[in-house]
């Protein structure tokens, strides 16, 4: 039976209906806001993943390029197997909050998959694919204690929008999206432009009023469907082993929770689990799996007791306290910029590279083709952990992570008009222990200061944690990788020190408090600002010229009608321009031409070059020039390239002539004074005049 309910955000109607497609996966929506529609289907199997201790959970987003009327782009004119940057993106906004929501212990594989049937270029389909995964979760007859909705707020012209279209959130100084239950956030992602973190919180709050009735139309679409959930009992503990466990190894935990170097503290670790299986003996050969999850849940145990009982942290720090950070620029002498920023045992080298306009990223989205003037890479490579791993692309981790550095950083770049080079950034993250996203927002900033890139302001960034047990709450700065895995909650914040541009919240309870947040986000700040502090005294400002091995792009306005002179008959003059100067030349249909070399000196041969094809005659001026033909009422001499004029045979001599091949003949070179330009854009020329000027001689 088909069901549908309406909510409205922003004045405008968001539907969910269910029951009239895809009815044979477990449960399966469209969700239509205007003329987007995303289709999402929830699948799980029925039995557990053998071997597993963690939920296996994927999400998949499909951006069908039809939805937009569209055919792609692509050689193959289909929808290729790997995703965009964006369907990726989408994929983590979907995973991140509903994961928590599943029952523990629970490890049947399950999977998302959104469809981005219908796209109307002006609502993002991104929410609504979140909005239905939570609804398909909620009418399948998979455990979920949901439901939850997602909302994106805009800030335009000091208005708070929800759900804000593509062109608002393109004018909007706050972008973010919220997820969140009845009662609380679970998630925050987006940034801004330099934004309070009052203002902040005040967006978050708004986003989380205007998801409510999201999720009062997902309550009735689940009492309407009337899906009874599987029945599941998680799996008992064996309390006898977790006694054994506890007893023997809780004293080496705590040990090991004392050494405060990371990698000497895994060994701790290591040995102690080591240890532990030793002395269970035989009789639990075959329940590694188990002990190894009772092991885990122990060494948890301990380490939140450690914070919210002892009040101490793993490295000793106060719980507001940044560890020790060295900044170095320029580590690399050939590139175009590069800093080394150690925070700790994190450790990041940020690369600069510079680029002319087409070296910009083309990307192709449901909206079209777009252009990105700046692109910032992120790679965590196995030896930053210390881990033997198959390298490959990019991983989901890796996008996400370079999306929000990208968010933190891109606001304070100058914009095409004042910089017209395209920017790279590649972070390559070389220890890892905590944030290694904003170790890469702090070395990118580092470099783009060493390699000249005029920036508004510098950006430092910082993860915070949260440990929560009942009414006690403590709120960690600057967190440590196992201070995360142990932790409930991993708050990343970015900005200068005027504001925020880049945030980041993913949270392991059900949801979180204002006060929480509030207390969060001034804590931030704090450690903000003291990080900016310690990037100040390796770098304070950009450098005052960009490195010499980066390119030299220059910009000349031209007569639009000269265009055709420097590309040439099929592209020949353009091409012979770049082959003698080794330059690139582009030029835009508004006559705007852009040179870009490796040198001066051969930007300026280029510049020269396109300089004497377009240049204008002025009158008055004196040419050498080259006659081109010869008739007889005079000669025609070329005194630019394509730019001819006529020398009447009057103004050949001082002299009265009866020829004027008894003056020049074709080919000759013939100094001449350009007299006027008729109404009719001709040219006319004088040899005479210049023969006056030279104390009057009277012959050539």
């Amino acid at each position: 039976m088909e069901y549908s309910f309406e909510a409205e955000v922003e004045g405008k109607s968001l539907s969910i209906r269910t029951g009239k497609v895809a009815k044979q996966a477990s449960g399966s929506v469209e969700v239509q806001y205007g003329e987007t529609i995303v289709l999402v289907t929830v699948c799980a199997s029925y039995e557990a993943r053998q071997g597993t201790d963690f939920l296996p959970l994927t999400v998949e987003c499909q951006e069908k390029i039809y939805s937009a009327g569209r055919i792609p782009g692509n050689y193959f004119r289909r929808e290729i197997g790997r995703p965009s940057e964006k369907e990726v993106l989408t994929c983590r906004l979907i995973d991140r909050p509903i994961r928590p929501l599943f029952p523990d212990g629970y490890y049947n594989e399950i999977q998302v998959i959104a469809t981005v049937l219908s796209m109307d270029k002006e609502n993002n389909p991104d929410m609504l694919a979140l909005v239905g995964a939570s609804a398909a979760l909620e009418v399948s007859d998979i455990p979920f204690d949901g439901p939850i909705a997602g909302i994106r707020v805009a800030r335009v012209d000091g208005r708070l929008i929800a759900n804000p279209t593509i062109s608002e959130c393109d004018n909007s100084d706050i972008n973010i999206v919220i997820a969140g239950s009845k009662t609380g956030i679970v998630m925050v992602e987006g940034g801004g432009n330099m934004v309070s973190e009052s203002d902040m919180l005040d967006a978050i709050l708004y986003g989380h009023d205007a998801m409510q009735p999201l999720i009062e139309i997902q309550e009735k679409l689940k009492a309407a469907k009337g899906i009874q959930k599987r029945e599941f009992v998680p799996p008992e503990k064996d309390s006898e082993l977790e006694s054994k466990i506890a007893s023997i190894a809780t004293s080496g935990i705590n040990d090991a929770l004392h050494v405060t170097d990371k990698m000497e503290r895994q060994a701790a670790f290591r040995a102690v689990k080591s240890n532990l299986v030793e002395q269970l003996g035989e009789d639990y050969a075959a329940r590694k799996g188990e002990i190894s999850e009772l092991f885990g849940s122990l060494k948890k145990s301990i380490s939140r007791d450690q914070i919210l009982n002892e009040g101490r942290r793993i490295d000793n720090r106060k719980f507001d306290e940044v560890r020790d950070i060295t900044c170095e620029v320029g580590p690399l002498p050939r590139t175009h910029g590069s800093a080394l920023f150690t925070r700790g045992e994190t450790q990041v080298l940020g690369v600069l590279t510079l680029g002319s306009s087409q070296d910009e990223q083309r990307v192709e989205t449901l909206n079209g083709e777009q252009f990105k003037p700046f692109m910032l890479h992120y790679n965590f490579p196995p030896f930053s952990v210390g881990e033997v791993k198959r390298m490959g692309g990019p991983s989901r981790r890796d996008i996400g992570h370079g999306a929000l550095a990208t968010r933190a950083i891109e606001k304070v770049l100058p914009s095409k008009e004042e910089f017209d080079y395209t920017v790279r950034i590649v972070s390559e993250v070389l220890e890892s222990n905590g944030s290694s996203s904003m170790g890469t927002v702090c070395s990118g900033i580092l470099a783009l200061m060493d390699g000249g890139v005029p920036i508004s302001a510098p950006v430092s960034g910082i993860a915070m944690g949260l440990v929560k047990e009942g009414d006690k709450t403590i709120i960690l700065s600057d967190i440590l990788g196992d201070e995360d895995h142990t932790g409930d909650m991993d708050f990343k914040v970015a900005g200068t020190k005027d504001g925020i541009t880049a945030l980041q919240m993913d949270i392991k309870i059900k949801e979180l408090s204002r006060d929480i947040m509030e207390k969060a986000l001034e804590q931030a700040r704090t450690g903000r600002m003291h990080i900016l502090d310690k990037m100040a005294e390796a770098i304070n400002k950009s450098r005052e010229d960009i490195s010499p091995y980066a390119p030299k792009v220059v910009t000349i306005k031209i007569n639009p009608d000269k265009i055709r002179d420097i590309i040439g008959p099929g592209g020949k003059v353009i091409r012979a321009i770049q082959s003698e100067t080794n330059t690139r030349v582009e030029v835009d249909d508004s006559g705007l031409v852009k040179v870009s070399a490796i040198s001066q000196e051969e930007s300026d041969a280029a510049v020269e070059m396109i300089n004497g094809i377009v240049a204008e005659p002025e009158v008055g001026t004196i040419y050498d020039g080259t006659v081109v033909k010869i008739t007889d009422f005079g000669a025609f001499v070329q005194i630019m390239p394509n730019t001819d004029g006529l020398c009447h045979i009057s103004q050949m001599a001082t002299r009265r002539i009866k020829s004027v091949s008894d003056v020049v003949k074709e080919g000759d070179p013939l100094r001449v004074k350009l007299l006027e330009v008729t109404r009719d854009g001709k040219y006319r020329l004088s040899h005479k005049a210049v023969l006056e000027e030279e104390n009057g001689a009277d012959n050539k």
